[in-house]
This record gives C-alpha cells, sequence and structure tokens, in this order.
C-alpha cells in the first residue's frame, strides 16, 4: 500500500486549519514539495465549494473522504470507511490519535520525520484528548502554537512552511510575523476564560457555553478544564447565524461537542456523535469530540429556512432532552 502511495502525483494537499492538520500537511509537503497547500474544515469541504479543485493529485489531509481525491489521511471515527461504498483514490483511515500520526508511520519510511517526534507527542495528547488538566493549563509552547494556527490561513501556512523546513517551535513563535498573533492569542484567552465564567451553564453535568457573535473560538479543554469535575461533558456554540461556508470573514453557528477528558480518560460516558448528527447529517467526529451545524428546526424538524438565534436554543434542548435520557 505504501509503495502505491509514494507514486502518487501529489500536487495540492487540503488539509484541516488545526495543529493536526498543519502537522499532517507538512509531513506531506516534505515528500511532495512543490505541492500547493489548500487549508479549509469539514464543514467547507461538505459544502461542495472545493470540489472544483480536488482531483486524482489531490491529497486531503484530517478531512472527510471526497470521491475525486487520489489520497486520504484521516483518523475521526465518523469519517471511516463503509464497506459498501466505492473509492477512486487510496484511503489511509485508521482509528489513530492523530492523522499526523498515520502520516509520520507511512513517510518514516521513506524521509527523516525524527525532528517532529516530540511534536507528535503533543499533537496525539491535543487531538485525542490525552492530554491532562495540568498539561493543557500549562505555558508550553505547542499548545500556543495550536491556539495561534487557525486565526489566519497565511499563519497556518508560514507554520507549516516552517514545520517542512524542520524549524524548531521556539523559533517558529519568534520569528516576527507570529509575534503579534502570539500576543493577541493571549489576550483571547483571557477573554475567553471571561465568557466562559459569564455565560457558562451545566445541566445534567453537561456544560453549554455560547460564542455566537463574539468571533471567538474554543476548544472543550479550555470549558471542561474550568467546569472540573462538575461536568462530564460540554456543548460549545460559536459562529455567527446568517453566516455562510462561502462567507471567509465569518463561520456559520455551529456547536462542538466533547467529552471531559480530563475526568473520563478512557472515554466518555455517552457517545456525543449522536448528539452531532440529530440534525445535522453531515455532522460529526469522534464519539468524544466532534461538532455540527446549528439547523433552523420548524414544530421539532429540520427546516430549510434561514438559522435564526432562537434556533440555537431548539436545538439545543433536544440535545439536552438526548443527553439527560442516556444518562
Amino acid at each position: 500500500m505504501y509503495d502505491k502511495i509514494f507514486s502518487l502525483d501529489i500536487r495540492r494537499i487540503v488539509t484541516d486549519t488545526d495543529l493536526d492538520g498543519v502537522v499532517t500537511g507538512a509531513i506531506l509537503k516534505r515528500f511532495w514539495k512543490e505541492a500547493d497547500v489548500v487549508f479549509t474544515q469539514p464543514g467547507h469541504l461538505r459544502s461542495g465549494i472545493l470540489d472544483n479543485i480536488i482531483d486524482e493529485f489531490t491529497a486531503i489531509c484530517d478531512l472527510p473522504y471526497h470521491p475525486k481525491c487520489g489520497l486520504n489521511i484521516d483518523h475521526h471515527q465518523s469519517n471511516k470507511p463503509k464497506n459498501n461504498l466505492n473509492f477512486g483514490g487510496i484511503i489511509m483511515w485508521e482509528d489513530s490519535l492523530s492523522a499526523a500520526r498515520i502520516a509520520y508511520n507511512i513517510f518514516s519510511n521513506k524521509i527523516d520525520l525524527s525532528d517532529l517526534d516530540d511534536l507528535l507527542i503533543w499533537v496525539d495528547k491535543l487531538d485525542s484528548g490525552n492530554i491532562t488538566k495540568g498539561e493543557y493549563l500549562s505555558d508550553n509552547n505547542v499548545l500556543w502554537l495550536g491556539r495561534i494556527i487557525g486565526d489566519d490561513p497565511r499563519i497556518a501556512a508560514k507554520i507549516l512552511e516552517s514545520f517542512k523546513e524542520k524549524e524548531s517551535i521556539s523559533t517558529i513563535l519568534e520569528d516576527y510575523d507570529i509575534i503579534p498573533h502570539l500576543a493577541k492569542k493571549r489576550k483571547e484567552q483571557l477573554k475567553i476564560k471571561k465568557i466562559i465564567i459569564e455565560k457558562m451553564s451545566i445541566v445534567n453535568r453537561l456544560a453549554i457555553v455560547n460564542f455566537e457573535g463574539s468571533g471567538i473560538r474554543s476548544n472543550g479543554y479550555s470549558v471542561t478544564a474550568m467546569a472540573g469535575e462538575a461536568c462530564d461533558a460540554c456543548i460549545i456554540i460559536h459562529g455567527d447565524v446568517g453566516a455562510s461556508f462561502e462567507d471567509h470573514t465569518k463561520y456559520p453557528v455551529s456547536a462542538s461537542f466533547y467529552t471531559n477528558s480530563f475526568l473520563h480518560k478512557q472515554g466518555g460516558i455517552y457517545d456525543l456523535t449522536k448528539l452531532a448528527t440529530r440534525f445535522d447529517s453531515e455532522g460529526g467526529g469522534h464519539a468524544n469530540a466532534c461538532g455540527c451545524r446549528i439547523k433552523a428546526i420548524k414544530n421539532g424538524k429540520v427546516s430549510d429556512n434561514n438559522v435564526q438565534l432562537d434556533d440555537i436554543e431548539k436545538n439545543l434542548e433536544e440535545w439536552k432532552r438526548m443527553w439527560s435520557e442516556a444518562i
């Protein structure tokens, strides 16, 4: 299988806009040095707006499979290939801690990736939820790098290129283009903490925080670290009502679901993908970390109407009901 991958003529790498996606893309970029890199997110990919650039010369990393791509590397549970589907490209799906780990295992047989050994440990921890509360609340450089990657595709591209060139994380964070983003992110973390304190509610051990319209996105670690042992999982609302995937300045209002991995180190008490797919058929991810779009609801069912602010509460009410009945 690996020989088939190495023989591919990959000219474009489409990858996720998080640390796992950037590291995975950097590994592929070391092998296919001339390939262009495109950053996107699962919702954008599923919406079809990238269909015109995906072909047999395209590798997709840390994202759902696309039937026209030449190579797909992914580890998300909801993207696991179904036996009854026909695939055109090579699919490297594994039940792995990260997509970067899959790429590392493939390409370390062909190129030197030893400089990424320590980084991969942290990518695995962050993407799988195998990070301790103390580690997450530390001032580790990898954590800050992961926080700034999603802010701007140009910054993500710069960091990916730095990984490709084997630059150290400390060198990357001292780059004059990166320093302002790091300072901004440090201030933003304080704002995230303030919003969580002011807005977090906990219902039947399910923590809920609504960031809609704030221009800020937060992962589950920030919420569950503050909720502590009072919650088993959390729901985070982010993005903007009225935004669409074609809008590159804002993100459609969405929800993310996370198990409190600080408390449940061997997996959560509920498969959160059941919540993520309740209204959005394209929602998903892992049982302990997943997401979906907020959908317009009318008479308890998904509607074609534009999403309004009150639809957030309608989605939440159903998710809270499902959670409460299951635990």
